[in-house]
């Protein structure tokens, strides 16, 4: 698929989602502190959901935020995920995130997030459900963690990990694009 056809898969997976869930356009933009005219963008393709609103609406909805990668891709081996077979989320604030686990419904989910010059999570803090951890394969990544101001810079070759529900956000402060590898419980 073309950035154009993943944007519309993950728009038609949020509003449907919405949908079962029996969440109003206004309830979800309410609990995610957004506002209803951006989350109907989202919902018809015309704008991305950074980061931390992908976060907050799996939250709310109650699915991991490894749901929105869940579309099929064809595959010869079930266990080997290749680059053409994988799912890619083109999200706001300069980020892409692709799914390069091979399965979904795993006891762990693994992401390669490309962060652009200037990218981020957001300003906002966000809390996840997985345990998370990562490596920085290229670049640098500046990490935040909890109520804590003071960031942690992680070069190419660091590694990161931390647990469930803890509040983070992140950023590339940096002129050179950025890539980690993100495993999710």
């Amino acid at each position: 698929m073309n950035k154009q056809e993943e944007m519309a898969a993950l728009a038609i997976l949020i509003h449907d989602l919405r949908k079962h869930k029996k969440y109003t356009l206004k309830e979800l933009a309410d609990k995610i502190g957004r506002s209803v005219g951006f989350l109907s963008q989202v919902e018809r393709g015309i704008s991305q959901p950074t980061v931390a609103d992908l976060t907050a609406i799996s939250e709310t909805l109650g699915v991991p935020t490894t749901y929105f990668y869940s579309l099929p891709k064809p595959k010869q081996l079930p266990w080997v995920t290749r680059p053409d077979e994988r799912r890619t989320l083109y999200l706001g604030n300069g980020i892409t995130d692709i799914l390069v686990s091979p399965k979904i419904r795993a006891s762990f989910s693994m992401l390669e997030s490309l962060l652009e010059a200037g990218a981020s999570s957001g300003e906002r803090l966000m809390t996840d459900s997985s345990e998370q951890g990562g490596y920085v394969i290229e670049g640098q990544l500046t990490l935040w963690l909890g109520d804590d101001d003071e960031p942690a810079t992680l070069n190419a070759g660091d590694s990161f990990q931390f647990d469930s529900h803890t509040r983070c956000r992140y950023a590339n402060l940096t002129q050179q694009l950025t890539r980690v590898l993100w495993v999710y419980t």
